[in-house]
């Protein structure tokens, strides 16, 4: 009942007038302490062969020293050789830097991760640092619907946003990388005046969107964004608001986990993400 969203409070009125107990704080300990043990076998179990590695993260709030502090809560999900989506780890720490980045990616990699092909993330600064150190060569994509969003920040006026949104767009969809590159180059151009900052930003980082037009244009709408973590984001949103303060990292993991834990495996017994063989074909 914790796991789907019960507070705790109502867990014990719950079972109170269903079974005639209340839950003793010895009985919580026991639970959670056997919880733990398999929480962290699946977050500890062997990985294989993904080619699209998703990475992303998100904030909660912990209380640490009579403190309330912002834990960074890492996701990593991968598409295996089967097509199936599959959240491949969950770190929680204090902090985004690079070395909390840099020691949950290899730590991917201890567990057996191998033949990645491309990374999609946001722009975040320690994981910009830490991917290079731990999967040099692999070519990375920027989500193009976080660009969207950031470039709306170096829009001078409101009546041009709409616009810039449809230009920036127009780059994104196009047939190949050398039609995107040109697009590119003319809306920088056209911003140049009216909206230096923008243009200037346009230049600098729109590029980073553009690496997906290295690969499959049957794959390209699922890979170039981070939108796919979504539902991940949404439901550990749905549960942390019910306890919208968690006493320690261990217990925003052990929860986060569990969440992430159900959806992998509804993913494991779902649908293909993705088809290898249209690629062939």
């Amino acid at each position: 009942m914790y796991v789907q969203g019960v507070s705790t409070r109502k867990v014990a009125t719950i079972t109170e007038q269903m079974c005639g107990f209340e839950v003793s704080s010895s009985q919580v300990s026991k639970a959670t302490a056997e919880l733990d043990e398999q929480l962290q076998a699946w977050r500890e179990r062997p990985l294989g062969s993904m080619k699209y590695l998703y990475l992303d993260a998100r904030y909660e709030k912990v209380r640490q020293d009579g403190q309330v502090r912002d834990a960074a809560v890492l996701l990593a999900a991968g598409v295996n050789t089967d097509g199936k989506r599959e959240v491949l780890g969950v770190s929680v720490s204090l902090g985004e830097h690079e070395v909390h980045w840099r020691s949950f990616l290899q730590s991917l990699v201890a567990r057996g991760l191998s033949g990645v092909e491309l990374i999609i993330s946001h722009a975040h600064s320690g994981l910009k640092r830490a991917t290079p150190a731990v999967f040099g060569g692999v070519p990375w994509q920027r989500c193009q619907c976080h660009l969207q969003r950031n470039a709306q920040a170096y829009v001078p006026r409101q009546s041009m946003k709409a616009g810039v949104a449809s230009d920036i767009r127009a780059i994104f969809n196009a047939p190949d990388r050398q039609e995107a590159e040109a697009l590119l180059k003319k809306t920088v151009a056209k911003y140049a005046q009216d909206a230096p900052r923008l243009s200037t930003w346009m230049e600098e980082n729109l590029p980073e969107g553009l690496t997906v037009f290295a690969f499959p244009e049957v794959h390209r709408r699922l890979i170039r964004t981070t939108n796919g973590l979504e539902r991940l984001n949404r439901e550990i949103r749905r549960r942390s608001r019910v306890a919208s303060l968690f006493p320690n990292e261990s217990s925003c993991l052990r929860l986060v986990t569990a969440v992430v834990m159900e959806i992998s495996e509804d993913w494991q017994t779902g649908k293909r993400y993705i088809r290898w063989e249209s690629v062939k074909e």
